[in-house]
This record gives C-alpha cells, structure tokens and sequence, in this order.
C-alpha cells in the first residue's frame, strides 16, 4: 500500500497566516503540520509516501521535508497547478501509485490514534490484501464532533448504522459524526475519479468519490477513539496546538 499527503489550497480560511506559508507548514506545538500526517501513515506501515502541492508552496515542503530520508520514508512530490479538488488532485498520483492500493491523509489532520497499535485490527494482513483485489474497494474514519456541519457528515440507517451516504457541510446535519481526512482505496479509484463531474465550485470532491462506493455497497468504515483535528480554521488550529502538547507533556 502507498500513502498519499494532500496539502494543497490556498489556506483562505488561515490567512493571513497563509500569505506566504503553506498551512501544512504552521506549527502544532513542537513541530510542522505535515509531520502528522506523515506520522500517520508510517504508523500504517507506509514508507512510499507522495505529497501533492500547489506550485506556490511546494518548494517549501520539499525544503522541509526532503527525500524523506531523515523520516525513513521514501517521499514523491507532485505539483496541483491550480485548486481543483481533493479528488482531483489525488488524480495526479496515478502513476505514483500504480496498480497498488493506497491511504489518502489530507496534510492539515492530525490523529491521536495510534494506527500501528493492535487495537485497530482492520490493519491485518488479510484485510490489506483484499484491497489489491479488482472490485472497487473503500474505507474511511469518521469521529464524533460537536460541529459536523463543517464537514462531510455520514448518513446512517438502521440500529447497525448502516452507511448510506456522505453530505457536504449540510445546514441540519442527519448524525453528529465527521468524515475525517483519512480514506483507503484500492487501485480502481483512478477510473472512478475520470468518471466524476465537477461540482457547482468547478471542483472534483471526494464526497462525489466515496458515495460512487457507497451506492455500490463498497465502503466500510472505522470510528476513531482519540481526538482529531483538521486544523483549517484559526480556532481548529489552537485547539490541536492545545491538544498535541497536552498529549505530548504527560
């Protein structure tokens, strides 16, 4: 499996601390946003790692972070030349990826959880090998949030909460869960993002692209236990500061 780090836009909702700085450089407590991520993935068990940037900051994150030799990971850059969404801009890892299922981590989340610990027994040998398999496969993480009509909010059905559908920021939302910026696809996810249409802001989501599996019955999902931030917004940002270093000084 490889891992992908999304960390392109513009940052609007930071700025100005954005200005001249990719968000996924600004510090949470000891170290650069990316590092997260990056983590995350390695926690996996993901050492072939491709970032994707606008062409505006991508010289930053390559300063910053290298070859990823210093992480013990091998690190591909790719550039966005423009915002066109999450989709699309993971369309630009295909030949990265190759015929390999991959992790997908938006460069401004952070995760408590551990992903190497046992206690998240879907990373078993056997679970990874079904995603090399040629039906479309997805899986994605969801957390309880106080405020879930600023995300992608799962739609449930049934006592077995049953996944039906993702809505994008809805005004009332219909759970009070979250979709993180987490997701896992095999290797058929390429044909599937040619088939999606831009949304009404020009974009391709990655809502449009999970619901393609959720329609057909081919996503699964798990529920974080720790706490998770995407750290996009100014208040985002200090609580996962508040909450890094809280975690990093017991």
């Amino acid at each position: 499996m490889r891992g992908i780090i999304l960390a392109g836009g513009h940052g609007s909702r930071l700025y100005p601390l954005t200005k001249i700085f990719n968000k996924s450089l600004l510090p949470i407590y000891d170290k650069p946003m990316i590092y997260y991520p990056l983590q995350t993935l390695k926690q996996i068990g993901i050492t072939e790692i491709c970032i994707v940037s606008g062409k505006e900051h991508c010289g930053q994150i390559m300063n910053q972070l290298g070859s990823g030799e210093e992480y013990e990971v091998d690190i591909t850059y790719r550039v966005q030349e423009k915002p066109g969404g999450i989709a699309q801009a993971l369309s630009l890892c295909e030949s990265f990826a190759g015929d390999e299922p991959i992790t997908v981590c938006l460069g401004d989340n952070i995760f408590e959880d551990d992903f190497g610990n046992n206690s998240w027994q879907i990373f078993t040998t056997e679970w990874i090998d079904e995603f090399f398999d040629k039906e479309p496969k997805s899986h994605i993480f969801i957390k309880k949030v106080p405020d879930p009509e600023r995300f992608g909010v799962p739609v449930f059905q049934g006592m077995d909460r049953h996944l039906i559908k993702i809505e994008e920021k809805p005004e009332k939302p219909m759970s009070d869960y979250a979709v993180t910026g987490l997701y896992m696809f095999n290797h058929e996810v390429w044909s599937i993002i040619d088939t999606l249409k831009p949304s009404e802001r020009g974009e391709l989501e990655v809502v449009d692209l999970i619901n393609w599996y959720i329609d057909r019955g081919k996503t699964t999902y798990s529920e974080l236990k720790g706490f998770w931030s995407d750290a996009g917004t100014p208040d985002s940002l200090v609580q996962a500061n508040k909450l890094v270093s809280e975690k990093e000084k017991k």
